[in-house]
Formats: C-alpha cells, sequence, structure tokens
C-alpha cells in the first residue's frame, strides 16, 4: 500500500562514495522509513542501517564508520551517505520502512523498497 521511492544507487570505483534516498509516496496509512538492508548475490541479506524515530542508529557491523543514516521528518525521507565504498560492498540495497493504519494505529507491517543497485568497482 506504500511505494518507496529510492534513489542513489549505480556505479563507483573504489573509495568512492554514494548517497542513497528513500522517501515514502502518498498513501492511505502512514509509514515511517527506517533505512536500508543489502543482498548480494548468493548471500543473506543483511542491515546496513536503520534509523529509529528517536534519532538512534544501528549499523552493520561492516560499516565500520564509513556510513551515516540521517532522516527528514518533513519529508519523510532518510539518506545514507556512503563513504569508502570497497568493492564488498557492491549488493542490491533495500529500502524498508513500518506501516501504521494511521497516526497512533495498529502496526501493520514492514514493507520493502524494490531495491536499488550499488556497485563498486576495484
Amino acid at each position: 500500500q506504500v511505494e518507496l521511492v529510492e534513489s542513489g544507487g549505480g556505479l563507483v570505483q573504489s573509495g568512492g562514495s554514494l548517497r542513497l534516498s528513500c522517501a515514502a509516496e502518498e498513501s492511505k496509512f502512514t509509514s515511517v522509513v527506517k533505512g536500508w538492508y543489502r543482498q548480494a548475490p548468493g548471500k543473506e541479506r543483511e542491515l546496513v542501517a536503520i534509523i529509529e524515530s528517536g534519532g538512534r542508529t544501528n549499523y552493520g557491523d561492516f560499516v565500520e564508520g564509513r556510513f551515516t543514516i540521517s532522516r527528514d521528518k518533513s519529508k519523510n525521507t532518510v539518506y545514507l551517505e556512503m563513504k569508502d565504498l570497497r568493492p564488498e560492498d557492491t549488493a542490491v540495497y533495500y529500502c524498508t520502512a513500518d506501516e501504521y493504519r494511521g497516526f497512533g494505529g495498529a502496526f501493520r507491517g514492514a514493507v520493502w523498497g524494490q531495491g536499488t543497485q550499488v556497485t563498486v568497482s576495484s
């Protein structure tokens, strides 16, 4: 019911940077964009970064200080600044959001974007 619009993926050289964005489109339900997971071919989907409503953040162990997640509440948009990218960062990055019936309403479940490809060349 909620469409998540992802942008910012692409091809960069090792050591380069990208900024991912995820925004929730209009919906009859309320959604809160939380962050990103990623999945490389043949691997499990793993946490990249999430940001809670209060601003608390969590990063995957592989991030090692290279990424920064932030939120613009007025736009219901979450940004992920990625620096010092490595070939092993190559994956499809999926935005995720929590959906509710309305403000203060019941939790309906998580929704996912279609994914944006990040490719880092050596």
